[in-house]
């Protein structure tokens, strides 16, 4: 089964897709940090979806702690140049549907 942490405000229904195609979604709210991953089971866990750009130094705090797992910015906001290398995928809801990216990030 695929795992995935969705972190930051989910208005636009990312984790509620994601279940929708099978997988386990655990969900972080609030300031996030290397020991609240850690403790979401991040090194477990097979996709990070981010939510909230203001957080996106996440991003290389996930990388560095597993090289397996697969970067996904589903925000609104453009995404800081810093963690750009560093992403697999950025998308803008306002573009494409929550489902969508679900089935792509799924299949």
């Amino acid at each position: 089964m695929t795992r995935a942490i969705v972190a930051g405000p989910d208005e636009d229904g990312i984790a509620d897709a994601l279940e929708e195609r099978g997988v386990d979604v655990t969900r972080l709210t609030g300031v996030l940090s290397r020991p609240t991953l850690e403790e979401a089971g991040i090194l477990e866990a097979d996709l990070y979806v981010l939510t909230d750009v203001a957080e996106a130094t996440t991003i290389p705090i996930a990388r560095d702690l597993t090289d397996e797992l697969r970067t996904v910015v589903y925000a609104r906001d453009t995404v800081p140049e810093f963690v750009r290398g560093q992403l697999d995928l950025a998308i803008d809801p306002r573009l494409v549907d929550a489902s969508v990216v679900a089935e792509e990030l799924t299949g």
